[in-house]
């Protein structure tokens, strides 16, 4: 007679969240993938006829073009980030100190992010801090184009997602055994071997949630290439941003919102995959 009573209070306290879920994201994204399959309206908006237009358009060359650049620069992003937090959030996991590590991880989230791209445009710029100092060593005699390219939006975008992989890094290594490394080098193998052998497919599961928590945010970054980036550093989050507010072309952005939001649930779903693996042959081990 319990059972009932307790499957009830179960669903009374879902239900703020099962509503906050449908109203925030169920509803928006249902209103995305809707607008995407309508008409163009003569001055903006939709018209409410079914259409494959938008569709079509995203396979314009110039819009296949801007989506393999988006794909290259996250890619390029992404691994400069994963071959930078897997030493920091090594090092985080074996120090004495790790409260204070991440502490200074996380506290670049406490400025607005324009705040920080900014910084980064009076250092890059041909007037800011870098080629300054450059100049003044001797080291050149020109100031070198630092911003306004694809350097630039890579060099940003590791430095703005670089904590979204150091986090879950962190928090594997965290639970990794490191005597198992120590054991494996007393049985002949070398550090590098045992580092590779043995750490590594153990946090392997912290590196795929890495890639993909630094890749969907990469993906999707408008600011960025807007505020650092040149012409040829055009990215889809801007797009879709031009799409609505300058063209007016409300069924071409949501088609694109369409395709990131795909490309963000195949990652989410590649984790969760990779860590039923790693739970089943965990449980096949013990």
């Amino acid at each position: 007679m319990r059972k009932p009573r307790k499957d009830k209070a179960g669903i009374m306290l879902a239900a703020p969240m099962g509503l906050w879920v449908t109203l925030f994201f169920a509803v928006p994204l249902l209103i995305i993938v809707t607008y995407s399959f309508l008409k163009k309206g003569l001055y903006g908006g939709v018209e409410w006829e079914p259409s494959f237009d938008a569709y079509r358009q995203v396979l314009d060359p110039d819009f296949i073009a801007v989506t393999l650049r988006t794909l290259w620069t996250s890619i390029l992003a992404t691994l400069t980030c994963l071959a930078l937090a897997l030493p920091t959030a090594y090092a985080i996991a074996r120090s004495r100190h790790q409260t204070l590590f991440l502490f200074l991880t996380i506290i670049p989230f406490w400025t607005s992010s324009l705040i920080r791209i900014y910084a980064w445009i009076n250092l890059l710029s041909t007037e800011g801090l870098v080629n300054n100092i450059l100049l003044a060593l001797g080291i050149i005699k020109e100031p070198l184009h630092l911003i306004y390219n694809l350097f630039a939006v890579i060099l940003v975008l590791v430095y703005m997602y670089l904590p979204f992989a150091i986090l879950p890094l962190f928090t594997a290594f965290d639970r990794f055994d490191f005597t198992l490394v120590d054991a494996a080098r007393d049985l002949g193998s070398s550090k590098l071997g045992a580092l590779v052998r043995i750490m590594l497919p153990s946090v392997r599961s912290g590196i795929t949630t890495a890639l993909v928590f630094t890749a969907i945010p990469v993906f999707g970054a408008y600011t960025v290439p807007l505020l650092v980036g040149g012409m040829g550093s055009t990215m889809v989050g801007n797009i879709i941003v031009d799409q609505v507010q300058k063209t007016r072309n409300w069924p071409l952005a949501s088609a694109f919102s369409v395709i990131l939001t795909l490309v963000s649930l195949i990652g989410v779903l590649t984790v969760l995959r990779g860590g039923r693996k790693d739970k089943k042959s965990k449980e096949v081990r013990t």
